[in-house]
């Protein structure tokens, strides 16, 4: 059974793959006028930074919470570029201890952001240490042992703190109150993926028509990292079995041989809602019961797979369980019963 969401490595997979990591940061836009979509935060962004340079300060601490592959470490590392300073990238769980955060803190110079990816697991007592140095640029720092032991106080250049989570609910109160700005990334319209699978094809030199651009766009989930990906598989196919563009009927073929449908769920999303309605007779069905129908953990269904189903309203999360709505009858082409356990009315 998979114990990390950041396994699951399919085709939809939001999570980006260690082998993909340089094909991501090769995509990735380096700018706000090279960002596509989030629109509305990214014109209070540019206003927030403007203000900041003016003020010669540094950027109020930020975060920025929502799925995972919608471009929040894309969104770190622009306003490092737009600030002109340098970005120290670190993830929540590799803070694990007060010695590693002190490291960290004391290497950055004025106005420099420290990116903390995962930012809801770090270890409270890293999190604890970690507020003075947030409100006040200073760190606490405890010498000697037992009586000897004393408080040192370092002080630290001012600094921006960007946070990113995708469990904001899993953020202390604490911790959340000590970000002075809150950008929450939603999915993308097909629209705006397609314009990014058609940056992405120039970047890479993938013929792709606008069709199937599109195609790509529409079953990619809403989500920026799942559309790039298909567009490199599509690539391969497009190679291997045609002259190399992708077209229309290119696009469909290979999406269908990815099991990846018109709605954007794949295999296992299918069988999520298959077990939902036809194992359990649409439950509702307890999350641990599905992890272990499905054997598949908790976290991943929670993370990977749930929150898309919710948006697109396949599914419904009540307090005894989930069940399936009547969209996702409809899209599976299974008959709505009209009473029982699992009737929807």
């Amino acid at each position: 059974m998979s114990t990390d969401p950041k396994n699951r490595g399919g085709p939809l997979d939001p999570h980006g793959g260690i082998d993909e990591l340089g094909l991501d940061a090769a995509l990735r836009p380096s700018t706000l006028d090279e960002f596509v979509g989030q629109n509305e935060n990214k014109e209070n962004l540019r206003i927030f930074m403007q203000a900041a340079r003016e003020r010669d300060d540094p950027l109020d601490h930020l975060l920025l919470c929502g799925p995972p592959g919608l471009g929040k470490t894309t969104l770190a590392y622009i306003v490092a570029m737009e600030m002109g300073t340098e970005l120290h990238r670190t993830s929540g769980p590799a803070i694990e201890h007060k010695g590693t955060l002190a490291g960290l803190l004391t290497r950055l110079e004025k106005a420099d952001v420290l990116f903390i990816d995962e930012v809801h697991r770090l270890q409270t007592v890293v999190e604890e240490n970690l507020y003075p140095a947030i409100e006040d640029y200073r760190l606490d720092v405890m010498t000697g042992d037992g009586p000897h032991a004393q408080s040192i106080q370092l002080d630290l250049k001012p600094f921006t703190l960007v946070g990113a989570t995708t469990r904001t609910g899993l953020l202390t109160a604490p911790m959340r109150s000590r970000f002075g700005m809150t950008i929450r990334l939603d999915y993308y319209p097909p629209e705006d993926l397609q314009h990014i699978v058609r940056r992405s094809a120039r970047i890479l030199a993938i013929e792709v028509d606008d069709a199937a651009s599109l195609e790509i766009a529409s079953r990619a989930r809403g989500t920026p990292r799942i559309a790039n990906r298909l567009l490199r598989r599509l690539r391969d196919f497009a190679q291997v079995l045609a002259d190399g563009r992708i077209t229309a009927s290119v696009a469909e073929e290979s999406l269908e041989r990815l099991h990846v449908d018109t709605a954007g769920l794949d295999e296992m999303d299918r069988r999520y809602l298959r077990t939902i309605i036809e194992k359990f007779d649409n439950g509702p069905v307890g999350v641990e019961t599905l992890s272990a129908s499905l054997g598949e953990s908790r976290d991943t269904l929670e993370e990977v797979y749930e929150p898309y189903l919710l948006q697109q309203g396949f599914i419904q999360r009540t307090p005894r369980g989930r069940t399936a709505t009547r969209h996702a009858y409809e899209h599976l082409d299974i008959p709505i019963k009209s009473g029982g356990q699992g009737a929807l009315f």
